[in-house]
């Protein structure tokens, strides 16, 4: 008993299901006529000129974007945070520079001692560049203002400005610039005389005044640089400046003073700004600064301290409260001094990202536009047009990683990429609008109608190569008189092409490849062999009008049928099979005449055919 309550529950169930995916189907399928009829009627009227009128109205947006807001360059900075943390792997670094670091461990060290906490006394300081001396450290910089004398340490202050003095140039201390709205005199100062202030111009024009905030001793002074750092419009640092420009005149930011004191390069050789390789799986070494102080691991630390001889430091603070942080694409909170240290590693290792200019993805994409509009413009077969695009577009991802990874350039093809697949996704809509209403789908043109579609007239098309063709001609020559077929029916014709005899790639593909078959319908005879009549003939002038540009080494042959589709009063039943007789029998006819010597379009009437005869192997051989 309940097996049968069961059995009726689930056919319930089912025969629900079924209604409600049969009303929805219907509904979904007049909907789509709704709209995609209209359209198939616009692409008769537009046909294939609508492929460059996309194109340029594409390439006009392009233009529009790159002489305004530039969207589509602004897309470069979020792509390039997703693909430095998403690369397979990443350049080891160089080991060349290093970031010591004032951390809540060397603080808590001292204070522990009842030597004070933070602020250091200049004397520590002093003790720390001494250090760094002693361990050979080639070039140091110090992410610590010393704008103004201690109170409590003179002798400190003077211990600093003798090793300032005393390093020439190998420690370099922070400078600023502050708000316009800082007060003070004082510090407004011709940009050619601030501290270490180089010529971007050849002769240099007059020297803007300039706030600076400059650390207290002459020595110290004359070896500092600018320790400020911009942030990108959304906040993230990617590009450190290495460079303020006041007009002809530029001050150096302590990272390109590092550099600069460490491979003697000019300053002004660097560019601008540079682009850092952030990584993830290579951090930079660290130190604890007590650790140099006292000369040995008094901090905890999992691995021991890397060796500083011939490196260059970066000094900074990051213990917490203190710690200076930046948003970057690895890491929202980095300190400070890493950044610099970052910039630093950059410049001295040659691993800066390259970038190249904006319009590269501009020219990109103008390109893959073009392109795609020639392409769907000739008429090539969409799906192939749908492989290959997949396919460049993984192989220009692939390439973007690849330079990325390997060799350090970035290609932002992803943006163009993007704005690309919107114009191909509309042009291989627009072809789709077009082959559905040559093969007759019933969204894009009205579908048989056995009320007024009362006779068929059939038309096979076979192209024959001539003899003795190269394979690899014969290919060719194959796909481009199918391409051209194609051409003419999506202009528009009342022809219908039946698809699907064989699949592509079938077993039989290679020996049915070459056969096409055209329907025309209209109600009487006479009609509807006028209409076969004089489209085979626009055919024929068609493909011999394209001659001049690639011969067609072959001959399309046609053999032809015509035959009442629909009898009086007869079920539809019967109407099915007349019309698969008709078509096997096309298909089995050895009649051929080419399309160039077809002048009538003559043929008897197929006798009518049993509903049974379609099933059975006798009716198409």
């Amino acid at each position: 008993m309940g097996r049968r309550w069961r059995d009726r529950l689930e056919s319930t169930i089912e025969a629900t299901l079924a209604r409600l995916g049969f009303a929805f189907v219907t509904r979904w399928g007049a909907i789509e006529r709704g709209y995609r009829r209209p359209y198939a009627r616009l692409a008769l009227r537009l046909r294939f000129v609508a492929y460059p009128l996309l194109a340029l109205a594409a390439l006009a947006w392009l233009g529009w974007d790159w002489s305004h807001d530039r969207k589509l360059a602004s897309a470069e900075n979020a792509i390039f945070d997703q693909v430095i943390t998403m690369r397979p792997f990443e350049p080891a670094r160089s080991g060349r520079v290093v970031v010591v670091e004032i951390d809540d461990c060397s603080i808590e060290y001292y204070r522990n001692r009842g030597e004070g906490g933070w602020p250091w006394s200049r004397q520590r300081h002093a003790e720390l560049l001494d250090a760094l001396d002693r361990a050979g450290v080639r070039a140091a910089g110090y992410d610590v203002q010393f704008i103004e004398r201690s109170n409590t340490d003179p002798m400190g202050d003077e211990i600093l400005e003798a090793m300032a003095a005393g390093g020439a140039g190998r420690f370099v201390f922070g400078s600023t610039l502050p708000p316009q709205s800082f007060a003070g005199e004082d510090n407004v100062v011709p940009v050619s005389q601030a501290p270490g202030a180089f010529a971007i111009a050849s002769p240099p024009g007059p020297a803007q005044g300039i706030l600076l905030l400059a650390p207290y001793g002459e020595a110290m002074r004359a070896h500092s640089a600018l320790l400020d750092a911009d942030r990108d419009a959304d906040g993230l640092v990617r590009d450190v400046v290495l460079r303020r420009e006041f007009g002809d005149w530029a001050l150096p930011s302590i990272s390109l003073a590092v550099a600069a004191a460490a491979t003697g390069v000019q300053p002004a050789s660097y560019p601008r700004t540079v682009r850092i390789n952030w990584r993830t799986r290579h951090p930079m070494p660290y130190v604890s600064a007590a650790d140099l102080i006292e000369g040995k691991q008094v901090c905890d630390r999992k691995a021991a301290p890397p060796g500083l001889q011939g490196t260059l430091a970066m000094v900074g603070y990051t213990a917490a409260g203190l710690n200076d942080a930046k948003p970057t694409p690895v890491n929202p909170a980095m300190p400070g001094v890493q950044v610099h240290a970052e910039a630093i590693e950059a410049l001295v290792d040659g691993s800066a990202i390259w970038m190249p200019p904006a319009s590269f993805k501009y020219l990109l994409a103008a390109l893959l536009v073009a392109l795609t509009g020639f392409v769907f413009w000739r008429g090539e077969p969409s799906w192939d047009m749908d492989a290959i695009f997949v396919a460049g577009n993984l192989v220009l991802l692939l390439a973007a990683f690849i330079g990325l990874t390997a060799f350090g350039v970035f290609f932002d093809i992803f943006a163009a990429l993007a704005f690309v697949s919107l114009v191909f996704g509309l042009c291989r809509s627009y072809a789709a609008t077009q082959r559905g209403r040559a093969i007759g789908n019933d969204d894009y043109r009205p579908q048989f109608n056995p009320d007024r579609d009362r006779w068929l007239a059939l038309a096979r098309l076979r192209f024959v190569p001539d003899p003795g063709l190269d394979e690899r001609v014969l290919g060719r020559r194959m796909r481009e008189y199918k391409r051209r077929l194609r051409g003419f029916l999506y202009r528009g014709c009342e022809a219908v092409a039946i698809e699907g005899i064989v699949e592509y790639k079938h077993w039989l593909w290679e020996s049915l490849v070459d056969i096409n078959v055209l329907v025309w319908s209209g109600p009487d005879r006479a009609t509807v062999a006028a209409t076969a009549q004089r489209e085979l003939q626009a055919l024929r002038e068609h493909l011999a009008g394209h001659d001049d540009v690639l011969p067609d080494d072959g001959s399309v042959r046609v053999a032809s049928l015509i035959s009442a589709a629909v009898g009086e009063d007869e079920p539809l039943a019967t109407t099915r099979a007349r019309v698969c007789t008709v078509l096997g029998r096309l298909l089995a006819a050895t009649e051929e005449r080419a399309l160039a010597e077809h002048d009538a379009f003559a043929a008897d009437e197929v006798q009518e055919a049993p509903a049974a005869e379609c099933a059975t192997p006798a009716a198409v051989a």
